[in-house]
């Protein structure tokens, strides 16, 4: 006696289901896998997403070397990871002080970082300053500021890593940028520039170094919702409707344990390239693509309306 139809689809939706969940245990299984062992770095893992993924990768049995610009902060995290972990399982995870905003460090750095292990499997460039203000009010020292951190700090670090990936034919460089690296919208300025130059160098680089069979990828994402308020200079003009509900769309936000989560994902399915976004920052990418006259004025009459909007002094 057959089933009844009315249970056809009922029936479907729970082999679905179980199908789903036993896909993601195997995913799960196989993540944990594919990078026990591996030397990771993490630029800065005393950020919200940084340390989420310091936990996932100290879970996944790899050789972790956490970089971040205070003492305190690591040791707190070192004791986090540390604490609950089965040292047969886990390894203690090796602290480096790293701070872009000194490039002149950075030799001091490369050298410290390479003499944990001897190479780096893993490069996870997640250090990151923003900043929200008109150009105009944005100093020059600023600016450098800026990119030292967004863009000279992290591409200074993967030419230091790159000799050794080279020689060993391995290596994955991961880019975590901003949306803005490929979508710039008004009064961020300086912090859209270093997204947009980082993206490029690490585009160039991935052409480059595929032959040495290094993987470089870059993860695009919107506003972390757990970190820090951008800072600002001075307040930014108010926006037009349109203009807020795009900036608000922009910065709606990914958690940073689902960044973190994608980041896992991207070492073992080697992702090239990846978007972490909503709806509509995608669209808006997409019609800076076939549409820029359009985007460019709907942000330029956004821009305006906001100017005029703006009390007379």
């Amino acid at each position: 006696m057959g089933l009844p139809s009315v249970m056809v689809l009922p029936l479907l939706i729970v082999v679905a289901a179980g199908v789903y969940y036993i896909y993601n245990e195997v995913l799960q299984f196989m993540s944990k896998t594919l990078v026990r062992n591996k030397v990771v770095v993490i630029t800065d893992a005393v950020s919200g997403a940084g340390a989420e993924c310091a936990h996932l990768f100290h879970k996944a049995g790899a050789r972790l070397i956490l970089c971040g610009t205070t003492w305190d902060k690591l040791e707190s995290l070192y004791d986090s990871l540390t604490t609950d972990s089965d040292p047969r399982e886990t390894f203690a995870p090796k602290l480096v002080i790293l701070d872009f905003s000194d490039m002149d460090s950075m030799e001091d750095v490369v050298a410290e970082v390479m003499e944990c292990y001897g190479y780096v499997d893993v490069l996870i460039c997640n250090s990151s300053m923003k900043l929200k203000a008109p150009v105009q009010s944005v100093s020059l020292e600023l600016d450098r500021n800026i990119m030292d951190i967004n863009y000279f700090g992290p591409s200074s670090l993967a030419k230091g890593v790159l000799p050794a990936m080279m020689s060993r034919r391995s290596g994955h460089v991961i880019l975590v940028n901003s949306i803005q690296g490929r979508l710039a919208i008004p009064f961020r300025g300086s912090y859209a520039a270093s997204k947009h130059a980082a993206q490029a160098f690490f585009d160039c680089l991935r052409a480059e170094v595929e032959e040495y069979g290094i993987v470089v990828s870059t993860i695009s994402h919107t506003f972390i919702n757990a970190s820090e308020p951008p800072p600002a200079v001075e307040p930014a003009p108010k926006q037009n409707v349109l203009i807020n509900y795009i900036a608000s769309q922009l910065t709606h936000g990914v958690r940073p344990s689902v960044l973190a989560n994608e980041i896992l994902e991207t070492v073992n399915r080697k992702r090239k390239e990846v978007v972490l976004a909503h709806p509509i920052p995608r669209v808006a990418l997409y019609l800076r693509s076939l549409f820029p006259p359009f985007l460019f004025a709907v942000l330029a009459a956004g821009v305006k309306d906001s100017v005029l909007a703006e009390p007379i002094q």
